[in-house]
């Protein structure tokens, strides 16, 4: 029966897969990765032996179209990106839109995503909170910081090292030096941590300490 599965990939310790992920993994005819370099390594250890496509934000608007005929002919395919959960700031959405629009089965199965743990882990309000992914490089950066600095919801961002500090300071800049920051890196891994203050404090533990590793922040909401 054709049927689109999102399966979440571990986003560090390989332990963190589900047995369900990897019974799919095991069953469909197709798995679209975002690297298939990276995803070859975690189907070996799992011994998975489906074939693969290359599904990552470059091709996917071309592959949908093909995905879809390939879906309504009745394979089974499972979407996977390198880490953590698809189309949460990684490829997935698009083909998920155009199953839905030809009825095609879409499953999405539970499991790793970076932000859950590191808003839990934060210590600030989780009731309520807003996922923001990665803010915009350049063009449009200044107008989301103001709009966001009159957030009063828990607020989540991705962040890679090299941009950190920047953004940091942005916050310090638009938020406030006393807003609340929680910023964890390297989540599941060996050197994982969580770093809490205000902005100021922990833009200066980050200055003098450059961070590695995948980052997740989170930001109090305006009081």
């Amino acid at each position: 029966m054709s049927k689109l599965y999102l399966v979440p990939t571990p986003i560090g310790n390989l332990k963190d897969i589900t047995f369900r992920a990897v019974d799919v993994l095991k069953e469909v005819d197709l798995i679209l990765a975002e690297d298939t370099r990276t995803s070859g390594k975690l189907l070996k250890h799992f011994e998975i032996t489906t074939q693969m496509q290359s599904h990552h934000m470059h091709n996917e608007h071309k592959t949908v179209h093909g995905l879809i005929e390939k879906l309504k002919a009745g394979l089974a395919i499972a979407v996977i990106s390198d880490a953590g959960t698809p189309a949460i700031s990684d490829p997935g959405f698009l083909l998920v839109r155009a199953c839905v629009e030809n009825q095609i089965e879409v499953d999405c199965l539970p499991g790793a995503t970076a932000f859950v743990p590191a808003l839990v882990n934060s210590g600030l309000p989780n009731d309520k909170f807003v996922f923001e992914g990665f803010l915009p490089v350049k063009k449009g950066r200044q107008t989301r910081l103001l709009l966001l600095a009159e957030e009063t919801r828990t607020i989540i961002f991705y962040e890679s090292p090299h941009k950190l500090i920047k953004t940091l300071g942005h916050f310090c800049e638009y938020f406030g030096e006393d807003r609340q920051v929680s910023v964890s890196r390297e989540i599941t891994k060996l050197y994982e941590e969580t770093i809490r203050g205000t902005a100021k404090e922990v833009l200066e533990h980050y200055t003098s300490k450059p961070p590695k590793g995948e980052i997740v922040i989170v930001v109090g909401g305006k009081k």
